[in-house]
């Protein structure tokens, strides 16, 4: 078996990984299963089968003997806050319940797969774990796999766009073939290096569906009749309508959908409180037979981001970070003792906890021209007081420097975060001096050469204080080389519209998504691979498009990027994809394409003191990681007696 090629990862995360690695190891089999309690009067009852028949023939099964893991107990109910009521789709990242999966050295390794096998970098065998069923009880196998390729993937109503991206390689589709009711094969004639990866996402590709679900609401399957009468019954325009809303894969908000993730939702939406109960026929066991997860239930409450800090410092919530920022957690430490919770500060893995995107793609020509001019993005970086930045807003705990990789990946050069990144006003002077923007106003802001003060608006989603707080600091020293800086807040959406029309001149948000990649991960953001990249939205959507849309990339150092990009897609050496990281981390560092700051912010993560097996430190990465997923909460459990070991 062939997994993906990686490299060690420096000292934070070999850490993780020691402490975590004794989790992954699957051996061979349990002496004895046992059920869950609050199952038991069910199986009594003749409502469930009995444990041996509903946990797959060779279950996935997880040692919980490395330090500071232990045997779980079954029982309880975890609580957490949310946002909103989409948010709930948290909870399949949270689960990582995957085809394959990251461990927590970010390695890929089968976990719903009982295995795969990897020819040439093309050809990829996904072998099921016999007996696998889903939460309804019925099984899964390759029909699931047939049913979402040829009838969802192929079908032109419910996909008038093709397959999603990752399933296609310069536009070819894969072979497809069903070998087995456990064996299915994707065959391309040249190497897809995105596939497993995005098999193994935060929210991944689901190449799979509850056929014996679906198909009652699918033209193909369904009687005309029953499905005239579903559709009426659902208030949907047709079938197409019809199988996307019974379709809830992604969204988690459907109490009838089979999944094969460890909580299902038993809560119609819309509702203020969601209940996840134990999926009965989850795959993964302990080494003692327990079935996995240990907690039996999830108990999600939306609120205002406003007030969950508040209700998370009132102990509201068993396990939280998110809608936490850096600057909750003095509030969040005062209510440790008196509400029975710990805060860990885990480490950030995104590439700058805040990033400039200068927008290269601005409608208006002499701006454009301007900021498509290396010296304008590098004075502007020099010109930031990263120092200050940390000491105000971090109290020293970040890393200053560039959005690139972190020292945790093994790509990371420290030249990659220190150059053009340094605090230098007199260069900044001179690189704008050189551009010509040596006149000023009465205020002291240069002028550009239609006569236009150098004012810069930057606009931002409106992303909580932190954003802003950052942006004034920035103003202040950017106002020393004479550029002006406005704030402009705005919602997600009208942002997203205004920089994909060329309105906006420079945006802020989050830096790169991972931060320590390998040779191994994509480097898709590192060059113009879609329309949400807030630095060239029009290069990136003309890639996105394969050329239908958008504007082709017409600057150089842009075009080596795309350029190199397509090399590592075809690359299968794993020298031969770093050193092509190394190029585009290069290019990326030398033009300052985005503007990083920041880096490793801490972020706070409150922890139930009744809560087991979560670490007190880790890194807290999206992608890769699934924020908690990649640690398992399935074997997190609950002390019913309230108190942490070692607390």
């Amino acid at each position: 078996m062939i997994r993906s090629p990686l490299r060690p990862l420096r000292p934070m995360a070999l850490l993780i990984a020691t402490f975590w690695a004794m989790l992954w190891t699957t051996v061979a089999s349990a002496a004895s299963l046992i059920d869950p309690p609050s199952l038991a009067e069910q199986v009594k009852a003749g409502k469930l089968p009995a444990i041996e028949k509903r946990v797959p023939t060779e279950p996935r099964v997880i040692a919980l003997d490395g330090p500071g893991l232990s045997i779980g107990r079954h029982g309880g109910m975890m609580t957490q806050l949310m946002e909103r009521a989409s948010d709930i789709k948290r909870m399949s990242a949270y689960g990582y319940a995957r085809l394959v999966g990251f461990n927590a050295a970010y390695a890929i390794e089968p976990d719903i797969l009982k295995a795969y096998d990897i020819k040439d970098g093309r050809e990829f065998t996904l072998t099921l774990r016999a007996g696998h069923r889903w939460s309804d009880g019925q099984p899964f196998t390759t029909e699931d796999f047939r049913y979402y390729w040829e009838d969802m993937a192929l079908n032109n109503e419910l996909f008038p766009d093709g397959p999603d991206k990752e399933m296609l390689v310069d536009g070819e589709k894969p072979v497809f073939e069903v070998i087995n009711p456990v064996t299915v094969r994707y065959r391309w004639s040249k190497p897809n290096p995105f596939f497993l990866a995005a098999l193994a996402g935060a929210t991944p590709m689901y190449i799979f569906r509850p056929a014996h679900y679906l198909k009652r609401f699918h033209k193909r399957y369904a009687k005309a009749d029953k499905l005239d009468e579903q559709i009426k019954k659902r208030n949907r325009r047709d079938w197409v309508d019809l199988h996307f809303n019974r379709d809830r894969v992604y969204r988690l908000d459907s109490t009838d959908m089979p999944t094969l993730d460890p909580w299902v939702n038993t809560t119609q939406s819309p509702a203020e409180r969601y209940i996840f109960e134990r999926n009965p026929y989850y795959h993964r066991i302990d080494t003692e037979g327990r079935q996995l997860p240990y907690v039996d239930q999830i108990a999600v409450t939306i609120a205002a981001a406003k007030l969950i800090p508040p209700k998370i410092g009132s102990g509201e919530s068993e396990l939280q970070a998110r809608s936490l920022q850096f600057n909750n957690y003095t509030v969040l430490k005062r209510g440790e003792a008196r509400h029975g919770y710990k805060v860990g500060l885990w480490r950030g893995a995104r590439g700058s906890q805040i990033a400039l995107y200068p927008n290269l793609n601005a409608a208006d020509p002499v701006w454009r021209q301007a900021l498509r001019d290396v010296r304008l993005r590098r004075a502007l970086s020099l010109a930031i007081d990263r120092r200050e930045v940390n000491q105000v807003i971090y109290f020293g705990l970040a890393k200053e420097g560039n959005n690139t990789v972190l020292a945790d990946s093994p790509l990371f050069r420290e030249d990659l975060r220190t150059r053009w990144a340094t605090f230098d006003l007199s260069v900044a002077n001179r690189l704008l001096d050189e551009m010509g923007f040596t006149g000023r106003d009465s205020r002291g802001v240069r002028l550009l050469p239609d006569g236009r003060p150098v004012e810069i608006i930057v606009e931002t989603a409106g992303d909580g204080a932190e954003h802003t707080d950052v942006l004034e600091l920035v103003r202040d020293s950017w106002a020393k080389v004479g550029v002006a800086l406005f704030i402009k807040p705005q919602t997600r959406e009208t942002l997203n519209r205004r920089v994909a029309a060329g309105s906006t001149l420079m945006s802020v948000f989050f830096g790169l998504d991972n931060g320590i990649p390998t040779a191994a991960t994509s480097p898709s953001e590192l060059a113009p691979t879609n329309e949400r990249q807030l630095q060239w939205p029009k290069w990136g959507l003309y890639a996105a498009s394969n050329g239908k849309s958008g504007a082709a990339v017409d600057m150089v150092a842009a075009l080596e990027l795309d350029q190199l990009y397509k090399q590592w897609a075809v690359a299968i050496d794993e020298a031969e994809k770093a050193k092509i990281w190394a190029a585009m981390l290069d290019i990326h560092a030398d033009q300052q394409f985005t503007i990083g700051m920041v880096n490793t912010v801490p972020q706070p993560v409150v922890i139930s003191k009744r809560l087991h097996n979560v670490p007190s430190t880790a890194i807290y990465s999206w992608e890769p990681g699934a924020h908690f997923g990649v640690f398992r909460p399935d074997t997190f459990w609950l002390d019913p007696l309230g108190k942490k070991e070692g607390s």
